[in-house]
């Protein structure tokens, strides 16, 4: 009897490591509710995955990194519209196109003329920069800096991360756990930096390829010997980084660690018009469409990478449901327009979605997702609109 109960935890665990860590979390503007978790945070333990597992949520991190912006434009320190050369203290310009400036709304809104050059945004500890976008390959030279034309860039989210450590003289974790994270009471940080308390190592979401093998965060309840990309010789003394050279060293762009219901707490807040939280005119900023598809606009497709996916942009903020003609961003199937954000990397797919009418949202992810995964209906996966769909939307 007792070799046959052990046998039953065995395959009963073997079972579960093969199901992969997904959870959603639904919220309104006055409450949160978990609704979905299952599969593992750690297979090496047999840990289950929660609502309150932290997890590297890939491009959300660009919609909190905006906050950051918007908090520091509702004190003065930043404009929207002034050239980001004056905040970095060195001039940024697309070289093909010398004379137009780079401000920090064209940067949020990928309006920016910057191109990812691969994975050339990923940026090391020895490595400015300004030495970076030196490099030709960052840039559009067919189109320059100007609303109308969009090309989805991470690179845009490290500027804008430099230009936050500018003004703050903090390094970004630093910065955005205190103009973001502490103020909405959220365990979460960027890059396991600053803001993520000794219990979120210990709670952590592994994320593992659809192959099984670990892709990143197998912490083990210890804090990662070096947060950033060390320098080439595998130093990482932090203790002498200059705020504001390398703005992509905490991961801006997507490398926010967040439980989703810590996630959902950020959609709440959002749903209820940024009060307490955001000026009334920084939160029409965030959330207007500065880009949207259309005739003379971009147009769907026009960039080659768009494709149905991207139709509308905010701040740092896609807006989906539109029933845009040639769109295929309708992930939740009912024609309602939402606001928020998706995530995609390193075996994850994960969303932020908020309906701004009855302030009803979603936070989920799901791991182990293959590179090769189809879409559904949408332009999003099967998978996305699987959760979305059992997560009761």
């Amino acid at each position: 009897m007792r070799w046959f109960i052990l046998l039953s935890l065995l395959l009963s665990a073997t079972a579960n490591a093969a199901v992969p860590a997904t959870v959603a979390v639904q919220f309104d503007r006055q409450s949160i509710r978990p609704v979905l978790a299952e599969g593992l945070a750690d297979r090496t333990t047999g840990r289950a995955v929660t609502a309150d597992s932290p997890v590297r949520i890939a491009s959300i991190s660009k919609l909190v990194t905006a906050l950051g912006v918007l908090r520091l434009v509702d004190l003065g320190k930043l404009s929207l519209d002034r050239d980001v050369s004056d905040y970095l203290g060195w001039r940024l310009r697309n070289p093909a196109f010398p004379d137009e400036p780079i401000t920090l709304r064209l940067l949020l809104s990928h309006q920016a003329s910057l191109r990812d050059g691969g994975e050339l945004y990923i940026i090391p500890l020895d490595v400015t920069l300004q030495q970076r976008l030196a490099d030709p390959a960052m840039w559009d030279v067919q189109h320059g800096p100007r609303a109308g034309w969009f090309a989805y860039s991470n690179i845009n989210f490290p500027v804008a991360a430099s230009v936050i450590e500018r003004v703050t003289g903090e390094r970004f974790d630093v910065a955005m756990s205190r103009l973001v994270l502490k103020p909405l009471k959220l365990d979460a940080c960027f890059n396991w930096g600053a803001g993520c308390s000794a219990g979120a190592f210990q709670r952590a979401a592994v994320l593992y390829r659809a192959s099984g093998a670990v892709a990143r965060d197998e912490l083990k309840g210890q804090p990662p010997l070096c947060p950033v990309v060390a320098t080439k010789d595998g130093s990482c003394d932090l203790t002498r980084y200059q705020p504001g050279q390398n703005g992509a060293l905490f991961g801006p762009q997507g490398g926010l660690r967040i439980s989703m219901t810590d996630l959902a707490r950020i959609g709440q807040m959002l749903a209820k018009g940024g009060k307490g939280f955001l000026s009334a005119r920084s939160y029409r900023e965030l959330t207007r469409a500065q880009w949207q598809a259309g005739p003379g606009k971009g147009g769907v497709g026009e960039y080659g990478e768009s494709n149905g996916f991207f139709c509308a942009y905010g701040l740092g903020l896609q807006r989906i449901g539109s029933g845009t003609a040639g769109c295929k961003d309708d992930l939740f199937g009912d024609g309602t327009a939402r606001m928020g954000h998706s995530g995609e990397a390193y075996g994850l797919r994960s969303g932020l979605w908020w309906d701004p009418k009855s302030g009803r949202g979603i936070a989920f992810f799901t791991s182990a997702v293959p590179d090769d995964t189809p879409t559904g209906r949408s332009a999003f996966t099967a998978l996305e609109e699987s959760v979305v769909e059992r997560a009761g939307r």
